[in-house]
């Protein structure tokens, strides 16, 4: 009787053990707090809906910070020196207070003012004539450049199944964006790429015009520069950049992938260029943003390393190159826990300062430079001798 009782027990067992394991790997669609589509398992869902309840708490943080300090006390955090010597101290003490609330992040109904207001593009608007953005749209609207016909082809592939941006409605916004900023800075234009970084940032700014002068001041300020013009240099200048810092940090990684013949542009370019609005989920993306915004382009080679880091030993099992780029699309397509990528970048990487990307850049510009003129040369004589 024993062992009948035992075995039905354990029948039970292996069934309810098959069906969690089969929820496990169902498969999810569902739309997350922007509006961008989510494919994922239970698990997936579950990590998304703690991710929610966190910002909540996170939400309420920031509010209360508002009503004991005043409803933009984070404005005057990048006025230090400008303040009188009585108010400077509170002030330091706000910017280190602000530091930390936004590494643990901006909620998203605070995400339209907080980043307007730290980003600078609150003070490039007030700058220009108040119908800059009106005056531009209207006049360039019928124009046909270059860089109106790609952005024209591009758009149908922005965030496909964003139930916005993939509309008429959303199209014709992002156009406008994209097209009036191409006329702002000849020298950019545009560059693929840069429909995904403005698609994002109308997904949570509250108008055009906002994301507009967002995508101003983080192509004229927030960024390295020369990254979105014709010849891309700055973006040829990161990779060598960031491969050096890869095999400085993650010695064991770099070693490997040297070994393996790695190229690391296979996986980051992508990163770059997109500012990692096409390859993470759209709250983490927009967990970086939040650090990219208010204390500048460096974040974004923390988080490239995190991303190699947080792989580490998977990494090193890896035997050609089809794997790696494998192990790296697996985790990044699934890092819905910002605080997971974020641990790392904070915990083991260590913030690099602004002012060590920039010497190792100009350590790198006139390598990159000249590789470039090179191949420009030698592209010339192929078109000359056809």
């Amino acid at each position: 009787m024993d062992n009948e009782m035992r075995g039905k027990r354990e029948v039970r067992l292996r069934r309810v053990s098959s069906i969690q394991a089969r929820r496990a790997n169902m498969r999810v669609k569902f739309q997350d707090v922007y509006g961008f589509p989510v494919e994922g398992n239970v698990e997936d869902v579950n990590v998304l809906n703690e991710v929610r309840e966190r910002m909540r708490k996170q939400e309420r943080v920031w509010w209360g910070m508002e009503a004991n300090k005043g409803v933009n006390w984070y404005f005057e955090t990048h006025s230090l020196f400008s303040l009188k010597a009585s108010m400077r101290f509170w002030a330091l003490v706000n910017a280190v207070t602000l530091k930390k609330l936004v590494r643990k992040g901006v909620p998203p109904r605070l995400r339209p003012k907080v980043w307007f207001s730290f980003s600078g593009a609150s003070k490039k608007r007030s700058a220009a004539p108040d119908t800059y953005y009106k005056d531009m749209v209207d006049a360039v609207q019928d124009k046909v450049t270059a860089a109106t016909t790609q952005i024209d082809h591009d758009l149908p592939r922005t965030f496909p199944g964003h139930p916005w941006l993939d509309s008429g409605e959303g199209h014709a916004t992002l156009r406008r964006v994209l097209v009036a900023y191409s006329f702002r800075d000849s020298d950019v234009g545009y560059c693929q790429g840069l429909n995904y970084v403005a698609a994002m940032l109308l997904a949570v700014m509250k108008t055009e015009e906002e994301a507009f002068w967002m995508l101003a001041v983080l192509l004229e300020d927030v960024l390295f520069a020369n990254c979105y013009t014709n010849n891309l240099s700055g973006w040829h200048v990161d990779q060598r950049v960031f491969q050096d810092l890869l095999s400085n940090k993650c010695p064991r990684i770099g070693a490997h992938l040297e070994a393996l013949d790695f190229d690391v542009s296979l996986v980051c370019t992508e990163w770059f260029i997109c500012l990692f609005s096409k390859s993470l989920p759209s709250e983490t993306t927009l967990r970086v943003w939040d650090i990219l915004f208010h204390q500048g382009a460096n974040v974004l080679f923390d988080v490239a390393l995190a991303i190699f880091k947080m792989n580490e030993e998977e990494l090193l099992m890896t035997r050609q190159i089809g794997d790696v780029i494998n192990v790296i699309h697996k985790c990044t397509h699934r890092l819905f826990d910002p605080d997971e990528l974020l641990t790392v970048v904070f915990e083991q990487i260590g913030c690099m300062t602004s002012t060590s990307i920039s010497k190792q850049r100009k350590k790198q510009e006139p390598v990159v430079m000249a590789e470039l003129d090179q191949r420009l040369r030698r592209l010339n004589s192929l078109h000359q001798n056809s």
